[in-house]
């Protein structure tokens, strides 16, 4: 039906004939001359019709936006006053010669042009009218591109595609399952994976040696903006490896995808402890775009007027921690600073402390700040000297319990760095590395950090003596503030394996939930470990777009609901009674 894409023609075709089908992105007569533009996946272009070829004109009149038409006409160049250097195809138009209305379209829910602004929930529930939008085009492209070059690169590297179930048991990996009841085995359920871990350990079990998959997961936890219920991970399992290989093949692969993509340099990628990465931004998700860091002053301050200050310095769970800001006194009103007090005890802290630095020669009444008449002029200036504060600079602080200092001064950072424009424009990565293999739960217990699978640094008795400092053979990859890809090492012994369950207080639970895995262990397993990188959070970061929403086809809201399909809904009464589930009332 057509001989060229409409964004592809350019000054080469000119004198050509073509023929184009496409949508009618928008309709304009110009005094007795109609301009069509025509769009298909690749671009846009300009069509003109004269009077002179009547019936193609009489056609075109008849048209309006999003009808599908297909037409022909000659290429030929645009006049000098007409070239639009903004579009692909600027240069050049279309004399149509032909044209006909393939299929006529009712008035769109919303324009779709760059100008229109529909909410969310309309462009989701007419999506297949959003993915008409030129930008969601190319993001959906830019998507397919880098798959494409992910899988190029694997291969060369001698990794195999191998597709995992997506029906399986239900096991404990940080979030809800969604599960799936079985007709044929009654009261029984699978699940679907949160991600394909057991499964590609065994593979490396089976001699497989490398493996990658770019697999289909699904999490039944709260969203936000950069998660969905069904995601995309690229995801990689190698034998006979270390931590440091690796990290080295992601990072060759994330460069090749970056050149590829954007010709976009990576640059240099740095390595951060987790501890480190907390301490200096708060964070194991630092955004190194952002040249602001937290610096401790508990020493300074142990025996501080401010109680607050007191309390967090003597206490080995708690941190008191100062960001200073430069150059801010003059650019932040109080009302502002009334505002990033707000903020921090909307996110969870108590409060925020500051002290503005109008003149750093004149002691105390250069000073500016709430807090001031608890302190006593000495404590104030090692406090300025440790932070290095200048005339002009704002010192803000967090007292309180370390994990809530660390979480609301680590967003505040990032806040205090938009809202002042002094965050770096460009991509800057690097790798998070000996996680905790525990986490403390609100209740005092010990979850996995990552998962139950990952391996200690340390030996098998050491981590039933010591679970609570023990480290992971654990790695994260950050680029801008968000973490792309996670992965370890993997245990490979099953005395380890089985010292983690039962660090977790899980020994029995998981001689039953896992003892596929735990015989496999025990039948020659190699050393093995891998990463699971986010697809569509990589292409989020590329696309320059706010969201992972606007790089998936047909995404949920944040209520894992699609207005699209009204999903989900209610099942009918016969498909549950073939289930046997019987629903009550809440």
């Amino acid at each position: 039906m057509r001989s060229h894409y409409c964004g592809d023609l350019d000054e080469c075709h000119i004198g050509t004939i073509v023929t184009l089908t496409g949508w009618v992105h928008r309709r304009r007569d110009h005094g007795g001359v109609i301009f069509l533009d025509v769009r298909d996946r690749q671009g846009l272009v300009q069509v003109v019709y004269h009077p002179d070829s009547p019936e193609p004109f009489a056609v075109a009149d008849q048209v309006r936006s999003e009808y599908v038409v297909q037409l022909q006409g000659r290429v030929r160049p645009r006049e000098d006053s007409a070239i639009n250097p903004n579009l692909k195809t600027g240069r050049i138009e279309l004399v149509g010669q032909k044209l006909e209305i393939i299929n006529r379209s009712k008035a769109p829910p919303f324009p779709l042009n760059d100008y229109a602004n529909p909410g969310e929930e309309v462009r989701l529930k007419y999506r297949f009218m959003d993915l008409r939008r030129p930008q969601m085009q190319e993001r959906l492209q830019t998507r397919s591109k880098i798959t494409s070059f992910i899988r190029r690169f694997l291969e060369r590297e001698s990794f195999i595609d191998v597709e995992t179930p997506t029906l399986t048991k239900s096991t404990p990996e940080g979030a809800r399952d969604y599960l799936v009841p079985s007709r044929l085995h009654p009261g029984k359920f699978f699940a679907l994976p949160q991600s394909p871990q057991l499964f590609k350990q065994l593979l490396m079990m089976s001699g497989i040696d490398r493996y990658y998959q770019i697999a289909r997961c699904y999490r039944d936890e709260d969203l936000r903006h950069d998660r969905q219920p069904e995601f995309t991970q690229i995801d990689i399992e190698a034998s006979f490896v270390s931590a440091d290989e690796i990290r080295e093949l992601t990072e060759k692969m994330l460069r090749y995808v970056f050149m590829e993509v954007g010709s976009i340099n990576l640059g240099e990628i740095p390595v951060l402890t987790h501890k480190e990465a907390t301490q200096r931004f708060g964070t194991d998700r630092p955004d190194l775009r952002n040249p602001l860091e937290l610096v401790d002053v508990d020493s300074l301050v142990v025996e501080s007027g401010f109680e607050v200050f007191k309390r967090a310095a003597v206490d080995d769970q708690s941190r008191v921690a100062a960001l200073l800001v430069p150059n801010a006194a003059n650019k932040m009103s109080r009302r502002q600073l009334d505002g990033c007090v707000k903020y921090v005890q909307e996110l969870g802290g108590k409060g925020l402390a500051y002290i503005k630095v109008n003149d750093s020669g004149a002691g105390l009444s250069g000073l500016q700040s709430p807090i001031l008449k608890f302190l006593i002029e000495d404590e104030v200036h090692s406090i300025l000297q440790e932070v290095k504060a200048k005339t002009g600079d704002i010192v803000f602080f967090g007292a309180d319990d370390r994990k809530v200092v660390n979480e609301t001064l680590g967003v505040f950072r990032n806040y205090i760095a938009d809202l002042l424009e002094i965050t770096k424009d460009g991509y800057q990565a690097c790798w998070v590395v000996d996680f905790p293999m525990f986490e403390i739960t609100a209740d005092g217990n010990l979850a996995p950090e990552h998962h139950p699978f990952a391996q200690p640094q340390c030996s098998a008795d050491e981590l039933i003596e010591n679970p609570r400092d023990a480290k992971a053979h654990a790695y994260d990859i950050v680029i801008n503030g968000y973490e792309i890809g996670g992965g370890s090492l993997r245990n490979h012994d099953s005395s380890v394996q089985r010292a983690v369950f039962k660090a977790l207080n899980m020994g029995q639970e998981a001689e039953v939930k896992f003892k596929f895995l735990l015989e496999a262990l025990d039948l020659g397993c190699p050393p093995h470990g891998g990463i699971a990188l986010g697809l569509d959070r990589l292409v989020m970061i590329l696309t320059g777009s706010e969201s992972i929403r606007d790089v998936i086809a047909f995404p949920k809201t944040q209520s894992s609901a699609c207005p699209l399909t009204d999903a989900p809904s209610e099942v009918d009464f016969h498909q549950l009674r073939e289930l046997r589930i019987d629903l009550k009332s809440s």
